[in-house]
């Protein structure tokens, strides 16, 4: 410009010039304020009026506005691309058609956006004191994100189930009153400093902290933790409360719930992959990919070091796991993992190799012992004068792996090919030279994890309403039971309220498969190679229903009711002498394939459109596979159309084209668990003790007992019950009054209770034989909670006479529970499965139905839109959060293994709260000898008095007969004392204990005091009992008297003490009564009314429980066999002859209940009969006529 000209002011873009350019309108004020008309002003005001405080205040709030408005924009952005980096991906190498990929949700239209932005620009706004552009700035955000959460820019909602609605509002009616109180306060909305903040942040994401790695800070890890947590799950709502209490406190790192949710997105990314599936049926489910479950394992420092990989040589013939047993040692090798690391080399299975010595071997399995030595079983090479190979497979030799010297691949390097007779040519063996796993393992260790799947159907609810969902859980079995038996390491799969178990298995048995063809590659946790793992099922426990649906059998109502068996038949077959006989014993064998076969035998019939013939065929078999019956009634009613659209269509030409449609289709048709390597359904189903045992024989044996009772016996039982004597038994706290208030609805352990104890106080409130199957089921239940099989010929032998005497008793009482009950014939099947999968206390599900309360919980925190996606989220951030806390590994984008920061990985380890609050238990063994001192009390003036010591001349060891301590020496007393094998023994239980005369041999005894000295020496004074030579003549077990019958102290080294276990008063003898009266306690204070209890009567004689479930296995090991071994009821010879008795007795029982039927018929159709002008009183006395009439008939006639 020219000098000395003014220069020209451009007006702001938010001030409006007047058409004659003399006055100008500030937008901002005029908007700010809502005035009309009043907001021009003379053009030479202007700048005194952009200096005012009520600009400056407009300004501030158009800047404020603004960027709310921005940050609301950029959430929603960032949600979006979160919500499309969380889509549900699908596996590599899995049939396309078994995978449904998500849909894209809509995004709002332009008029919807608009529809907003006026709803947000609206001047009519309610205001209590917050700021309203900030409130619709929030609301348009949440309202968004929630419209594309749950789907409703969709035109309309999916299907629900109205009386699962009313129950999830029922459950959620105190979340909604928690949100409407936020909502009420402002709490739920964000404070504007935090949206700013966010705002002038911009896309600055805060840097981790090193020691809290991967969170920013030490807040953010507990607030995840939190949130995280199984069996404390909290809602948004409430996390909002907590968010608030935190920044009113003063606490640092505080986020928004915004910024945490995305945290803990970002965290997802690298957990478990969430994949939806669609089943064959049409059913959409998602499921939580097991082969990262898997490889959590492998890759957790805490876990990896207990993985076995290899079938596992007993410890002197001790089985324990399952990898001791059978399936394991029998399977097909190679669903074994097929290689053994030797460090600088890889040695495979069917491949050859040469020893040290120089010997030529073909490893066919590996093995190891449990100090992880490895060894192969083998086939040695030998040749003849001629230098010709050839493969002794005669007899198979064990050899160590570290005595291999040359592997194959060195043999091919040194060119020392061998030639072969024609005899091991036409075996095979060298065709199957190098190992097809080599190539699959690309140069890493290649092995086999094993898995137990578990399915089964469980309410979503916590009310009593039932929503069903199917359910399935994995556990790593190459764990040992110890860690199997914590929650922390059972790992949900998937959910689904419309998919069944089969139908889920769908998509999980594409996942194991793919591992076959291209195994897992994992960082393990602690030497940090590279490894390969392959998946295989080992076992399905579950109830009986879940089993025969997954092995495809009818059902336990069904003719043939055993899935295992061919046992059973029709009506009369079952109630003739023969085949009422077979209902005791093993019937011939099911096999997977043979089941498959059958299944398939039934699909063909199905194509010839008669459901008469297949129904036919499933009755005579009893296989019916309920995954496979969809597809059979859809081909039948396809047929019919076929050949009504047809007519001149012949049935075997309709058929082809059927059955060409099912060979198409044969993956999807036919059960998944059939077809799958490495598993059988029929034998890889064992008998599950919970349900089978539990709440099987032991539930049928408590209703046959309390059901006759009067109100006196139930009081008498009630009493008894609880006083019983619960040191060593492990058992919840006995609520005897509950339990006959509630007697028909038991669970397992109060069941479980029952089981051990019932012995003792029904001796005379039931029947002889009713008390002699309570003995019997009693031996048999503690039996088979052994922990570890000591002498299996020895332990099975017991096992059948003990299942044999409970079938025989239960019949005796009623025969018709042998054809009706299906849990009592797989008492014959125990045998099998024991050797099969060792103690069958290894695969129980109790774990697996503990998992079901967690599962509740995420279920009724979930959006009840999508169940099963939204669980499997939930439950894989808590698979996630586990494996952070214990120390885990992880893959990033760009391929590095990364691990939590140490104050991650250590603070579950100095916090044993959150230790339980995550299922997890420390590995840290309890120190056996170790005491526990007497707990410091107060005095008058409530301070904490010094430990007192008291000289040994003053305590009950003085009076031992080994006593040797010093009389004046120091001793405090102890509470408690650790045995050998971890029991916490206090003063007053039962204990064996090492000899201090003999240490070959071993004393029992009830411990009187526990000593410390200040020296750290700790010793037990122990009350010396003898086991008497015969059993009790009313409960069969073994006795404990008094040497001599005198009292008799010796003292033991804590050291010592080997085993805890339970004795009883010999009430019966010594006839204690209930002369007792204590005061009963009602809120915690005494209420004036008494209860009685047992009082026992000074006789010291006592009855060791055999029944007792803790360390049964160690106290019949202590004892003399003849003292615990299961009598035969009936000897072999007889048995049969008792059967048919039974038989006999049941056919009469049959005739009687038709006979009586017959006359209910009669006296009905006599009824209707009579003129409708009869009296009731002649009605009346026409059927008691006709009631005498058939009495006396069946009186004549002997029914």
């Amino acid at each position: 410009m020219a000098r000395g000209r003014k220069p020209k002011h451009v007006l702001p873009d938010f001030v409006q010039l007047s058409d004659d350019g003399k006055k100008v309108l500030c937008q901002l004020c005029h908007t700010g304020t809502g005035t009309t008309g009043k907001g021009w002003m003379r053009k030479d005001s202007l700048p005194n009026h952009l200096k005012s405080d009520t600009h400056a205040k407009c300004h501030s709030e158009q800047e404020i506005s603004q960027s709310i408005q921005r940050a609301g924009d950029r959430a929603m952005r960032e949600e979006s691309t979160m919500e499309e980096t969380m889509d549900l991906v699908t596996l590599t190498s899995i049939t396309q058609s078994a995978v449904a990929t998500k849909e894209q949700v809509p995004r709002p239209s332009d008029e919807e956006r608009a529809m907003w932005d006026d709803f947000m620009h609206c001047t009519e706004v309610f205001d209590v004191g917050v700021e309203h552009m900030l409130d619709a700035a929030e609301e348009r955000k949440c309202l968004e994100r929630e419209a594309i959460e749950f789907d409703l820019w969709h035109d309309s909602l999916p299907e629900q189930d109205l009386n699962i609605g009313e129950s999830v509002l029922d459950e959620l009616e105190r979340e909604d009153v928690l949100t409407e109180l936020l909502q009420n306060a402002h709490l739920d909305q964000p404070d504007a400093a935090d949206l700013l903040n966010e705002e002038l942040g911009g896309a600055h994401q805060p840097q981790t902290h090193d020691a809290w790695f991967p969170y920013e800070s030490k807040t953010m890890f507990l607030l995840d933790t939190l949130d995280n947590l199984p069996r404390m799950k909290i809602s948004n709502s409430l996390m909002k409360v907590l968010l608030w209490i935190l920044r009113e406190v003063g606490a640092r790192d505080v986020p928004t719930l915004y910024r945490l949710q995305q945290v803990q997105a970002t965290l997802r990314k690298t957990g478990v992959p969430t994949i939806q599936h669609k089943s064959p049926k049409g059913n959409i489910y998602s499921i939580n990919d097991p082969r990262t479950l898997v490889a959590m394992d492998w890759a957790n420092p805490t876990v990896c070091d207990y993985i076995r990989r290899y079938p596992v040589i007993p410890p002197d013939g001790v089985i324990s796991e399952v990898y001791h047993a059978q399936k394991w040692m029998e399977v097909d090798p190679h669903v074994l993992s097929p290689m053994y690391d030797a460090g600088n080399c890889h040695y495979y299975i069917d491949e050859l190799a040469v020893l040290k010595n120089g010997k030529f071997i073909i490893p066919l399995r590996w093995l190891e012992d449990t100090d992880r030595k490895v060894f192969a079983d083998a086939y040695s090479v030998k040749f003849n004068s001629l230098s010709v190979a050839s493969v002794d497979d005669s007899k198979m030799i064990r050899v160590q792996a570290s005595d291999l010297e040359h592997n194959f691949l060195d043999l091919n390097d040194m060119q020392l090919a061998l030639t072969w007779d024609s005899r091991t040519i036409t075996a095979g063996y060298p065709a199957r030279m190098p190992n097809p796993d080599r190539a699959l393992a690309e140069g890493d260790p290649l092995y086999t994890s094993w898995i137990d799947v578990f399915g089964d159907d469980v309410s979503g609810n916590i009310s009593k309403s039932y929503n069903k969902h199917s359910n399935i859980y994995l556990s790593h079995r190459n764990l040992p039971r110890k860690l199997l038996q914590q929650e922390f390491h059972v790992h949900f799969v998937s959910t689904s309220p419309v998919a069944s178990v089969p139908e889920q298995f769908h998509g999980i048995k594409q996942a194991i498969e793919s591992t076959h063809k291209k195994p897992v590659k994992v960082r393990h946790g602690t030497t940090g190679a590279s490894i390969r793992f392959k998946i295989y099922v080992n076992s399905e426990p579950g109830d009986n229903p879940a089993q025969s649906e997954v092995s495809g059998h009818i059902g336990g109502n069904g003719n043939h009711l055993c899935r295992k068996c061919d046992a059973g038949g029709t009506k009369e077959v079952k109630q003739s002498d023969d085949g009422y006989h077979q209902l005791f014993k093993l019937g011939s064998a099911r096999s997977g394939a043979a089941v498959l076969s059958e299944v398939k035998s039934q699909v063909k019939l199905a194509c010839l459109g008669v459901a008469a013939k297949v129904d036919k065929q499933q009755t005579a078999t009893g296989i019916k596979d309920a995954y496979t019956q969809f597809w059979i009634d859809h081909l039948i009613e396809r047929a019919r159309t076929l050949k009504k659209e047809n007519p001149h269509r012949t049935d075997s030409d309709i058929q082809k084209d059927l059955l060409q449609w099912v060979e198409d289709r044969k993956s999807d048709i036919y059960n998944p668990y059939l077809e799958l390597d490495g598993f059988d359904p029929v034998v890889d189903t064992p008998v599950e003790i919970l349900h089978t045992i539990l709440l099987g024989v032991v539930k049928y044996l408590w209703h046959g007992s309390h059901t006759s009772w009067t109100p006196h016996q139930k009081q008498t039982y009630s009493v008894r019950l609880q006083s019983t004597n619960t040191s060593g038994l492990s058992i919840h706290a006995i609520r005897a009054n509950y339990i006959m208030q509630y007697p028909n609805s038991l669970i397992g352990r109060q069941l479980k209770t029952i089981a051990q104890v019932n012995v003792f106080h029904v001796y005379d409130l039931v029947d002889n034989t009713q008390f002699l199957l309570t003995k019997a089921v009693g031996e048999l239940a503690a039996l088979l909670w052994f922990p570890e099989i000591r002498d299996m010929k020895e332990y099975l032998s017991d096992i059948e006479i003990a299942a044999a005497n409970v079938l025989d008793l239960f019949a005796m009482i009623d025969p018709s529970k042998m054809t009706n009950k299906m849990k009592l014939h797989l008492l014959a099947h125990l045998k099998e499965d024991i050797l099969r999968f060792g103690p069958l206390v290894g695969t129980a599900s109790e774990t697996f139905e503990c998992f079901n309360a967690i599962f509740r919980f995420c279920s009724i925190f979930s959006n009840h839109l999508s169940p099963s996606r939204d669980i499997a989220l939930q439950l894989a951030g808590q698979e996630l959060l586990k494996h952070r806390l214990t120390g885990g590994w992880w893959p990033t984008e760009d391929g590095e293994w990364r691990r939590p920061g140490p104050s991650v990985r250590n603070f579950i380890r100095d916090h044993p709260t959150l230790q339980a609050f995550v299922g997890w238990t420390s590995d840290k063994p309890l120190v056996s000898g170790s005491v526990r001192l007497e707990p410091l009390k107060r005095g008058a003036n409530q301070k904490i008095e010094s430990r007192k010591y008291v000289p040994w001349c003053q305590t009950q060891g003085a009076k031992a007969i080994n006593a040797s301590e010093d009389p004046n020496s120091q001793w405090t007393p102890c509470r408690s004392a650790i045995g050998r094998y971890g029991d916490n023994c206090l003063v007053g239980s039962w204990i064996f204990a090492t000899s201090p005369f003999n240490r070959q041999e071993s004393v029992t005894g009830r411990i009187v005091e526990i000593w410390s000295e200040e020296k750290n020496r700790a010793v037990v004074i122990l009350d010396i009992f003898k086991v008497c030579g015969t059993r009790h003549k009313i409960f069969g077990m073994p006795m404990l008297a008094r040497p001599d019958d005198k009292t008799t102290y010796i003292v033991i080294p804590t050291i010592d003490i080997e085993f805890l276990y339970n004795v009883q008063h010999d009430c019966v003898l010594a006839k204690c009564t209930a002369s007792g009266k204590q005061a009963l306690m009602q809120e915690r204070v005494e209420s004036g009314v008494f209860d009685a209890f047992i009082e026992h009567k000074p006789i010291d004689r006592f009855v060791i429980n055999t029944h007792a479930f803790h360390n049964a296995h160690l106290l019949r090991a202590s004892l003399d066999h003849s003292l615990v071994v299961p009598v035969l009821l009936y000897p072999p010879e007889e048995r049969r002859a008792k059967h048919t008795e039974f038989a006999q007795t049941l056919r009469c029982k049959q005739a009687e209940i038709k006979a009586w039927a017959e006359q209910k018929k009669q006296l009905k159709k006599h009824e209707s009969s009579t003129p409708a002008g009869t009296s009731s009183l002649s009605r009346k006395r026409a059927r008691l006529e006709l009631e005498a009439e058939a009495w006396a008939d069946d009186t004549m006639t002997g029914v």
